[in-house]
């Protein structure tokens, strides 16, 4: 069973910075993509930024220029560094990981609060 693990949240004022991480229980080739994704209180889960095998990336309008996808194939870790927090960026953050034939998988979720 794939397991990813999330860290880095935390409580951070606007303005500042929050690098998360997830970390695969195995080699994230494995994964046609992996993704974040958060979710604030009352609202849907929504698709933050997503990094594919090849490397390529998309993201969040919201977030393009503030946050940035990266992965370490050697270390089987996906990053997202997030610059510019706003409040609104105050939400659970999840990392997923699909494959082609057994499905998505998710992480616990870490919590970023953006907050004077």
């Amino acid at each position: 069973q794939v397991q990813l693990v999330e860290s880095g949240g935390g409580l951070v004022q606007p303005g500042g910075s929050l690098r998360l991480s997830c970390a695969a229980s195995e080699t994230i080739n494995n994964f046609l993509f992996m993704a974040w994704y958060r979710q604030a209180p009352g609202s849907q889960r929504e698709l933050v930024a997503l990094i594919t095998r090849e490397s390529n990336t998309n993201y969040l309008d919201s977030v393009k220029g503030r946050f940035t996808i990266s992965r370490d194939n050697a270390k089987n870790t996906v990053a997202l560094q997030m610059n510019s927090l706003k409040p609104e960026d105050t939400a659970v953050y999840y990392c997923n990981a699909k494959k082609a034939i057994s499905g998505a998988y998710w992480g616990q979720g870490t919590q970023v609060t953006v907050s004077s």
